[in-house]
């Protein structure tokens, strides 16, 4: 990528579980440790990961109206004991990141985490320092895959929203994307199946970080039709 320093997009928001950070593994054992503590239930990773960039209250309360906000309890509790313990970093992201700004490119977090549990995450692989948190879960009413979260964050930052970019892992986060007029690239390496992501109308699917940075510093192009 030597030589190529603009930026696709000037303002680019990512999300964070399965993006940026290696949160699945985490996310995955904690709705695990929930069920069986609140229900008595195994549930598979499959499962566990349909629910993932969805606001977790919300998503538990869907599955368990009764027992939501217990699961939902108990899930934060062990999330949080054992973040440090699971959570693993994604080579060559932090070089992205950097590539990104020393670009001019400014870089922004849009997750359905609360702010505080985001900020740990990504305090927990080492990327706090090159990028923020400008849409949290306690920012709006509505999530993803409703366009709020990201016409709030553009209203944060003070962006047009069709000028932006957003990245994710998760169909939700595409729908978003789309619903807000922004492009949203998807990426394979998070919790979404690459049929599910190619269904939402992404403006690109990449298969690695290297991949990323390059589109997003407007490389080489990585289409779909060159995918398949």
């Amino acid at each position: 990528m030597a030589g190529v320093t603009t930026p696709r997009w000037q303002t680019i928001f990512f999300d964070l579980d399965g993006t940026l950070a290696n949160t699945i593994p985490l996310i995955v054992a904690s709705y695990q440790h929930a069920f069986r503590e609140v229900r008595g239930e195994e549930i598979d990773a499959i499962r566990a990961k349909s629910w993932i960039g969805r606001p977790l209250l919300a998503a538990l309360l869907e599955e368990d109206p009764e027992r939501g906000h217990d699961l939902d309890r108990t899930y934060r509790e062990w999330n949080l004991a054992n973040t440090e313990r699971l959570i693993q970093r994604y080579a060559g992201v932090p070089e992205m990141l950097e590539s990104l700004t020393s670009s001019g490119a400014k870089v922004h977090v849009v997750t359905s985490k609360r702010r505080e549990t985001a900020r740990l995450a990504l305090a927990g692989v080492g990327i706090d320092h090159l990028i923020d948190v400008v849409g949290a879960l306690e920012d709006t009413t509505r999530h993803k895959p409703d366009a709020e979260p990201l016409l709030a964050a553009s209203r944060a930052v003070g962006v047009d929203p069709t000028t932006a970019v957003y990245v994710g892992d998760a169909t939700v986060d595409i729908l978003a994307a789309r619903a807000a007029g922004m492009p949203g690239v998807a990426v394979t390496w998070g919790a979404g199946e690459r049929d599910a992501l190619e269904a939402t109308g992404p403006e690109t699917i990449v298969d690695t970080v290297d991949d990323l940075t390059a589109y997003l510093l407007d490389g080489a192009p990585v289409t779909r039709e060159a995918r398949e």
